[in-house]
């Protein structure tokens, strides 16, 4: 910064260079305010988002069931304020998942109004200072209702795959909404694409593969992998691709690098070359 504590030295003394260092600092700041935008979210043409908050360094983000309770009520009167529908939602230790509906676009201002909100209750809880969640949360962008189903799946999964509990003894998450009066939850569409009530109990409990994923680092884990790919080359083992004919191998191939999969991970999933599966549409 400029030393202006002491303005009417300064300006005596470089009077003359200071429209010129202002123009300077001026054109600096800007440039670097361009250059520091961050990359807007893309959009939903369904308006369906899939987001997880992170606790900041995976600290925990609930002491307790008031903190959680105090977080749901919180959640509520947002998304009601932004007339943003709720789908889906699980809170875990550090984390918290939510699916919902948001046709107006109001997901940014509303989860900096939740973040916000939450931080200071927590903060004056625990004596601590500082955000409590990452400063940037994660989306991923549902774009069709395959994608959606398996979605709400994923979400009332994470217990289980936590090693905590199963989805229907969990008490934090959306499950127990879909066969009980709903409480902040809109259950009825997810209902009716699943085929009722016992359809969505029984999709939600035959154990089988879920080709859904939200990796929680820049890729998806190799152990991860392995059996998302399972799922979405079903009924093919991935290294069964190398052996198909051409345009189904490479159909398969597009598929595992539009749902995350890098090259390199492909490659040794598969047992295909690198250069095959980077030409590969």
């Amino acid at each position: 910064m400029l030393p202006f504590a002491e303005p009417l030295t300064f300006v005596g003394r470089f009077g003359l260079f200071l429209p010129f260092l202002l123009y300077a600092v001026t054109t600096a700041s800007l440039e670097g305010r361009v250059s520091m935008t961050r990359v807007a979210r893309a959009l939903s043409e369904l308006g369906h988002y899939h987001v997880m908050l992170k606790g900041c360094a995976g600290q925990l983000i609930f002491e307790d069931d008031d903190d959680r309770l105090y977080f749901l009520n919180l959640l509520n009167r947002r998304f009601t304020s932004a007339h943003i529908r709720l789908l889906a939602w699980c809170l875990m230790d550090n984390h918290v998942h939510l699916l919902f509906d948001d046709l107006d676009n109001q997901m940014s201002v509303a989860m900096h109004a939740i973040d916000t909100a939450y931080a200071k209750h927590f903060n004056q809880k625990t004596g601590r200072r500082g955000p409590v969640f990452q400063e940037r949360f994660k989306s991923v962008i549902i774009s069709d209702d395959k994608q959606l189903l398996r979605c709400v799946r994923y979400i009332h999964d994470n217990p289980a795959k936590a090693g905590i509990s199963s989805a229907p003894l969990y008490r934090w998450s959306s499950f127990h909404e879909y066969f009980s009066h709903p409480e902040i939850c809109d259950c009825e569409g997810i209902l009716n694409l699943f085929g009722g009530t016992e359809a969505f109990y029984l999709s939600s409990t035959d154990g089988k593969p879920n080709p859904y994923f939200m990796p929680e680092g820049k890729h998806i884990s190799d152990m991860d992998a392995l059996e998302v790919a399972r799922a979405l080359l079903a009924p093919h083992e991935p290294y069964q691709l190398k052996t198909l004919p051409k345009s189904e191998r490479n159909r398969l191939l597009a598929v595992l690098r539009h749902r995350g999969f890098t090259i390199d991970q492909i490659s040794r999933l598969t047992g295909i070359g690198t250069n095959i599966i980077q030409r590969a549409k």
